[in-house]
């Protein structure tokens, strides 16, 4: 049977992210993607123009739609857009047994914060997703801006690292998963898993590439992929390190900003 992962996330009406990028990443690495919409974004490579917010029960009715027919072996969150979204979720996700003390692995990507470093929550939005997913997430994956608004900690080198998973995970997830894309004055790009116990460090290259959008989804997402395939947590983290490497080496440029990085890689030998 094809594994099948549900991203419950906005959509991107240029392409390169939210759960446009998600479904790109599922299908390429062989999982049947499943969609809760929670907001339709009107952007482009210049940025976010405008949104609108799914209805909160249209939300958690695609969730339970899907988990009651189709079956989910994996989710993950994208944008939730507000404290409402956020409530609604995690109570939809319990009934599905999906989360930290369910049998469903849960990847709670924040995207507390866009590609520029700007909030995408306010305080309500922050408070609802520290208490409601943040302690259900089997594992969070957060980037450096999204720590910041999360935990006050402020990453400028590795050691930081270190010291935002610590706080991280003492809000509640099972495992976290600290990004370092957007730590630019380190020649190499080290993501770091942690368990409350045991640090992974997740090596990769640094990219020369302005063209990097949609990056911190694809991880999300390919390690949702890998989680619904059945790989245990460390093993799921290096696919999806990998996975964002190469999307991100193979990104190509479009429109009159930054372009998104590219699945392609694994379909059409052309690209790389």
């Amino acid at each position: 049977m094809v594994p099948s992962a549900l991203t419950i996330a906005g959509s991107d009406s240029g392409g390169a992210a939210g759960l446009q990028a998600d479904l790109r990443t599922f299908l390429t690495c062989g999982v049947h993607g499943l969609v809760a919409v929670t907001a339709v974004t009107v952007q482009n490579t210049l940025g976010v123009h405008d949104r609108a917010d799914i209805p909160p029960h249209i939300v958690a009715g695609q969730i339970e739609a899907v988990a009651t027919d189709m079956g989910v072996n994996a989710a993950k969150t994208g944008m939730l857009a507000s404290a409402e979204i956020i409530k609604t979720v995690a109570e939809a996700c319990d009934r599905a047994n999906i989360g930290r003390d369910g049998m469903i692995p849960f990847v709670v990507d924040p995207v507390a914060a866009s590609m520029h470093g700007h909030p995408l929550f306010d305080e309500a939005g922050l408070a609802a997703l520290r208490d409601l997913l943040l302690p259900r997430a089997t594992v969070l994956t957060p980037n450096l801006d999204e720590v910041r608004l999360l935990t006050g900690v402020t990453v400028t080198g590795r050691a930081d690292m270190h010291e935002a998973a610590v706080a991280l995970h003492t809000l509640g997830p099972r495992y976290v998963l600290v990004k370092s894309g957007h730590l630019t004055d380190d020649p190499d790009c080290v993501d770091l898993l942690y368990d409350g116990k045991t640090f992974l460090e997740l090596p990769g290259p640094r990219i020369a590439t302005p063209h990097t959008h949609g990056a911190g989804d694809s991880m999300a997402s390919a390690l949702t992929a890998g989680l619904a395939r059945g790989m245990a947590m460390p093993e799921a983290a290096e696919f999806a390190k990998w996975f964002v490497s190469n999307a991100v080496k193979n990104a190509y440029p479009m429109g009159k900003n930054v372009g998104p990085v590219s699945a392609f890689w694994r379909l059409a030998p052309e690209t790389r």
